[in-house]
């Protein structure tokens, strides 16, 4: 799937005069990853329970709304707290109508796996992006396991999940390493017969593995393999979602390559699966000081404490591809920022996200003065000063954003369009960056590049 940047956009559309530094405290929203688990765990599970930081942006608020659709009662109270009166899978019923992700695809992967070893039929689809987004690497292994479900013609979503007999555990060897994959196969475990093995060629993060254990499901892990016993039921408890790193990840960037800058950000996630974007800045020269480490819900929280500098150009290890590969937009930016010459190999999962991630920061940045040459695989950027223009983001919330960063290095102003999508992780994106110091404001209609 290759997105190009285009002439021409509706919607949200940031504009951008260029910045010099970023500086305060900033807290981001919950991470989306735990926030969605919460709600798919907390549904299912026996008993009351309680979240603190959930996420409400648009993807976690649509495997909210699923739930409630198959008749588990969910309140809402102040901002990020939910409730969820949980009464076991046998209290759960198909939907009457399509469930609506929206943008997710780890929403409509993880409830993949789960409904289908549920048995409960449904029809999931999304908004554009998500129906053009490869469905095949769970629909095989599901279907493996005994599950019957039904794509496009091409692999894609609408996903129709219909009812068969129970499901079976299986031993599966991942092609590609994706938490998507290896929580969709384990989820569907969870109630098949047997036990349920996934195998994976590289580290990828665990929350899926880590928040089961804290609704009382013994999963267990041995370097890439985990596995999962069916029959095990969940038991409701409390839970405190923490920063989104990958949320973190923009502020991270932003001030880690502008001289000058002094950034605190406050209780992010510290899950050792999702901290390659920090152990890429430091390799590139960033100054980043982790304080105040904490434990919450199980899941490891600190303080991240960012000197801007002079960042240099690497070769990104491969092994921690995996373990930032939502943040590549940002660290994009970053190579776009550093003395010499970054190369990103090993990323061909990039190309199947929200967007051809590729694909669309190659062209934005090249949009915006950049150099960089993009590759199957990954692209070759030498930093630079940008000199400005217009990026379209392809209704991407991480390029979105990635590129409102890039206005810390440009000297002209930058139009970023095709925004909408940010409010699915992001809610309040434009002040809290405004606030910190970004020249930023927002418009909507149709703007030109």
């Amino acid at each position: 799937m290759t997105q190009t940047a285009s002439s021409t956009s509706t919607g949200r559309t940031f504009l951008l005069e260029p910045a010099t530094a970023l500086s305060g405290t900033v807290r981001v929203p919950g991470d989306k990853s735990m926030s969605h688990r919460s709600i798919m765990f907390g549904g299912i599970a026996h008993g009351v329970t309680e979240v603190q930081g959930f996420l409400e942006g648009e993807d976690s608020l649509h495997t909210l709304e699923a739930f409630q659709a198959m008749g588990v009662r969910i309140e809402r109270g102040g901002a990020g707290e939910v409730t969820l009166y949980g009464q076991g899978v046998e209290a759960l019923s198909a939907p009457t109508a399509p469930i609506y992700l929206g943008n997710s695809g780890t929403g409509m992967r993880l409830l993949t796996g789960l409904l289908a070893g549920m048995n409960i039929p449904a029809t999931l689809t999304g908004d554009d992006s998500l129906t053009g987004r490869p469905m095949r690497r769970i629909v095989d292994p599901l279907s493996r396991m005994g599950a019957s479900i039904l794509t496009a013609d091409n692999g894609t979503p609408p996903l129709i999940i219909q009812k068969a007999g129970s499901l079976n555990g299986i031993e599966y060897t991942c092609p590609m390493a994706s938490a998507q994959v290896k929580s969709a196969v384990l989820l569907a475990g969870l109630h098949a017969s047997g036990t349920t093995t996934v195998h994976e060629p590289a580290i990828t993060r665990d929350h899926t593995e880590r928040m089961l254990r804290g609704f009382g499901v013994e999963v267990e892990v041995d370097g890439l393999t985990a596995s999962i016993r069916g029959g095990q039921s969940l038991t409701a408890t409390s839970l405190t979602v923490p920063g989104d790193i990958s949320s973190s990840a923009f502020f991270l960037v932003g001030a880690s390559m502008t001289p000058g800058s002094k950034l605190v950000l406050t209780g992010v996630g510290m899950n050792p699966s999702r901290t390659g974007v920090i152990d890429i800045l430091r390799l590139m020269g960033a100054n980043i000081r982790i304080s105040n480490e904490r434990l919450t819900g199980g899941e490891p929280v600190a303080d991240l404490e960012v000197e801007g500098t002079r960042l240099k150009g690497i070769h990104v290890p491969e092994e921690l591809v995996s373990l930032a590969i939502d943040e590549f937009p940002a660290l994009f930016v970053a190579a776009a920022a550093a003395e010499g010459e970054t190369i990103v190999t090993g990323a061909e999962e990039l190309r199947v996200k929200e967007t051809d991630r590729i694909q669309v920061m190659a062209d934005g940045l090249r949009a915006l003065g950049g150099d960089i040459s993009d590759t199957p695989d990954g692209a070759i950027i030498r930093g630079k000063r940008l000199t400005g223009g217009t990026a379209d983001s392809c209704g991407d919330h991480r390029t979105a954003m990635s590129f409102s960063m890039a206005s810390l290095i440009c000297d002209g102003p930058i139009t970023v369009l095709d925004c909408d999508n940010v409010n699915t992780s992001f809610p309040g994106f434009v002040q809290i960056a405004g606030d910190a110091g970004l020249h930023i404001t927002e418009s909507r209609g149709a703007a030109g590049a």
